[in-house]
């Protein structure tokens, strides 16, 4: 018995999947354009396929969960559950106006058309503020609308900004911010929500790593109640003397989020010889 996984193919979140399970410890091979793998050391069958079409497949039961982007998800909503957000993937849906627009608030869209590959997505939020433009669909390339006269504004996703700013275009709403979630389908049996367990827990701790570092640094023995009170980690610190008298070496675990100050007030308190280091797995 394998659990079946829909991966994307190809595109913004065919890497970050991919890197995923491998930092799962989950081997297999997509080469050649493969549309379908075998993982070598887990229990675990992998198709890769258009990200549109990923909802459903798990939905209609012939993979049992998947990647996909939480964008796919809202425009096209299928019966699957949400099981876990990855962290990766992170862009978000955005309206953007020609830089010559003088642009003063959502009510200057009114009457206005505007081009988007989401309109379902677009619909609703303009329908949430009492917004009534003529939502034009397309696919491909939306970014171009306004400078061939397709369109006044757009709406699409955007993860660095750069690509509208080529386009003459600069963001003015956020209507949707995504990221890549793992889906599932409901009702699985009690073998496949098993081997899916066994996955998440994995997923879960590549998250934790991710969000953490592993510190190591010398500090004078008589700092070490001052410096650890500083150190957040996730029970006490590791103290381990040195050859040299007086010093001891101090290892730790820190959010990624607070290093800096962190480490900042490590520097003060006495400590030297900081070493930082990633964390492939972290087990809780």
């Amino acid at each position: 018995m394998k659990l079946k996984i829909a991966l994307q193919r190809s595109g913004k979140l065919a890497e970050g999947s991919t890197e995923l399970l491998h930092k799962c410890g989950i081997g297999f091979s997509n080469g050649g354009g493969k549309l379908r793998a075998e993982a070598s050391d887990f229990p675990l069958e992998i198709f890769f396929l258009r990200d549109d079409d990923i909802p459903d497949y798990v939905a209609d039961g012939v993979a049992d969960v998947g990647i996909v982007g939480e964008n796919i998800l809202a425009e096209d909503p299928k019966n699957v559950e949400t099981l876990e957000r990855l962290g990766f993937g992170r862009c978000r849906l955005s309206i953007a106006v020609p830089k010559t627009f003088e642009y003063s608030g959502i009510g200057d869209l009114a009457g206005k058309r505007i081009a988007t590959s989401y309109p379902n997505v677009l619909a609703d939020y303009l329908a949430d503020r009492r917004i009534t433009a003529d939502v034009h669909q397309i696919t491909g390339s939306v970014e171009i609308a306004p400078s061939i006269g397709l369109a006044d504004a757009v709406c699409d996703l955007v993860s660095s900004g750069s690509t509208l700013f080529s386009n003459g275009l600069r963001e003015v709403e956020t209507v949707l911010n995504s990221e890549a979630v793992l889906i599932g389908r409901p009702n699985l049996d009690a073998e496949r929500s098993g081997i899916l367990d066994k996955l998440l827990f994995r997923i879960r701790s590549v998250k934790a790593a991710s969000q953490n570092k592993y510190i190591l640094l010398n500090a004078p023995l008589n700092k070490v109640e001052q410096i650890s009170s500083i150190l957040p980690g996730m029970k006490s610190p590791t103290v381990v003397p040195l050859a040299e008298s007086g010093w001891v070496s101090i290892h730790s675990v820190i959010s990624e989020h607070d290093f800096w100050e962190v480490v900042d007030n490590l520097k003060r308190a006495g400590a030297e010889g900081i070493l930082v280091l990633s964390i492939d797995q972290m087990i809780r």
